[in-house]
């Protein structure tokens, strides 16, 4: 991906939110934020307490130089609710990988963590916000998840098609998070 660090980019000086939830695929989500870094955009990282228990918020820590939001009750010194001015703040929300678990929460409303606090906050008619699901293709193909996809598509949610083959879990099909080119292309295109 160095390759998008010395050409010119639409993402350059936006403030970008990137946003994790618990499965394996996290660690991909350390070169994308790496690479928006490079070109010049702003990155916050958000992440669920699962998605601690995949990847450290030291490694974002490291990557962006700015403090990773992980417990939904840290307001640090700001007046505003740091999930308010986050989302007020952003250019685009990126959720990446976003379990079922978590379409799930977006589809009911449910706001019990930092990442799903800031997605509620944003306003979805000027600030877009995407989701990049990932899982087992078990799960990925539930009727639940079929159904919390097309609710969130209808709420205005962007949806980023998942992968097909090998995952961790020792099966073969659709669920896989894109990689991370095809996210930082996600994410360029919202401002193409």
């Amino acid at each position: 991906m160095s390759d998008h660090a010395q050409c010119e980019s639409h993402l350059s000086g936006r403030h970008l939110l990137v946003a994790l939830s618990g499965g394996i695929a996290c660690y991909k989500v350390a070169s994308l934020v790496s690479s928006l870094v490079q070109i010049g955009a702003k990155v916050d990282v958000l992440m669920t307490d699962a998605a601690t228990q995949f990847i450290s918020p030291l490694t974002f820590e490291s990557l962006t130089g700015r403090e990773v939001y992980d417990c939904q009750w840290d307001q640090g010194d700001c007046k505003t609710p740091l999930h308010i001015q986050l989302a007020d703040q952003a250019d685009a929300l990126l959720i990446a990988p976003c379990t079922m678990n978590m379409l799930a929460k977006l589809a009911m409303g449910i706001t019990n963590d930092p990442v799903t606090l800031v997605a509620s906050a944003i306003d979805r008619s000027t600030t877009p916000v995407l989701l990049a699901p990932a899982m087992n293709v078990t799960m990925y193909s539930q009727p639940s998840t079929k159904r919390n996809i097309a609710t969130l598509e209808a709420d205005g949610f962007t949806i980023l098609d998942s992968t097909e083959g090998w995952q961790a879990c020792k099966s073969f099909g659709k669920g896989r998070l894109p990689e991370p080119k095809t996210l930082f292309e996600a994410l360029e295109y919202c401002f193409a």
